[in-house]
């Protein structure tokens, strides 16, 4: 197994979108993508396994297993336009050769469902964050530059790494339009103001309120599944390891 796909239905969508929501700077694409599924009570359709996630699983308390996976789930638009696909998963791939190949194989799917655009979110690290942040976007090309500007972004400067920047550059390559939103952000714990802002900004691309009343919840959510796999840590954890590399230099 390099890429497995286990796709589940194909479902018939209108012109979907494709949001990608996987963990990275803030967890701000992880938080908006559980969020989005949550509220538009999306439907899972296909599962990716990758020889480049993880090497382990996690043990549930009833004894069962948690896998490294990345999910797609589709989603009607709430007023009839154009439909999600929302990219959600507990994990990027570990190897260069295996971000490639995660993207290629999600964009085959998407594509085969009618897919031609894609937006992906992000944080973008900052020392400082002002209370309503800074959005930042890349582009496919000039003329969605613009869309994505005139929701209030700015343009962003550099380089964008991982998956919130290789699924809009293979977007190009692959003939489709599509833009990023990076939020400004800590980037240490889960930032649910950050993915507020992404999620209002998305909403107004897609012509629909996101209902953020229950964001919180999914914060949490991500938090706890973050923690069982060790990619974040307590206050404490996180003391008590940087007291131990201390000694080393005693």
């Amino acid at each position: 197994m390099v890429c497995s796909v286990d796709i589940i239905e194909k479902p018939q969508l209108n012109d979907p979108v494709l949001i990608e929501g996987l963990p990275g700077i803030g967890f701000v694409a992880n938080i908006s993508a559980l969020h989005l599924i949550k509220m538009l009570k999306a439907v899972k359709f296909a599962q990716i396994f990758s020889s480049s996630f993880q090497d382990f699983a996690i043990t549930t308390e009833d004894g069962g297993t948690l896998s490294p996976i990345n999910e797609l789930y589709y989603a009607k638009h709430p007023q009839g336009g154009r439909d999600l696909i929302i990219w959600y998963g507990n994990t990027q791939a570990l190897t260069t050769v295996g971000q490639y190949e995660l993207v290629g194989k999600i964009l085959d799917i998407c594509i085969d469902l009618g897919c031609k655009f894609v937006i992906s979110i992000g944080g973008f690290k900052k020392d400082e964050v002002a209370p309503i942040p800074t959005v930042y976007s890349t582009a496919t090309d000039l003329e969605t530059m613009q869309e994505a500007l005139d929701l209030g972004t700015k343009v962003m400067v550099g380089n964008v790494f991982g998956i919130a920047g290789l699924s809009v550059g293979l977007a190009r390559i692959r003939d489709l339009k599509g833009f990023s939103l990076l939020v400004d952000t800590l980037g240490m714990d889960p930032d649910i103001n950050a993915a507020e802002h992404a999620l209002i900004l998305l909403g107004k691309y897609l012509k629909f309120d996101v209902d953020l009343s229950e964001i919180d919840k999914s914060g949490e959510e991500i938090k706890k599944v973050l923690k069982s796999f060790g990619i974040i840590r307590s206050i404490a954890e996180e003391k008590k390891k940087e007291e131990q590399q201390l000694r080393w230099f005693i």
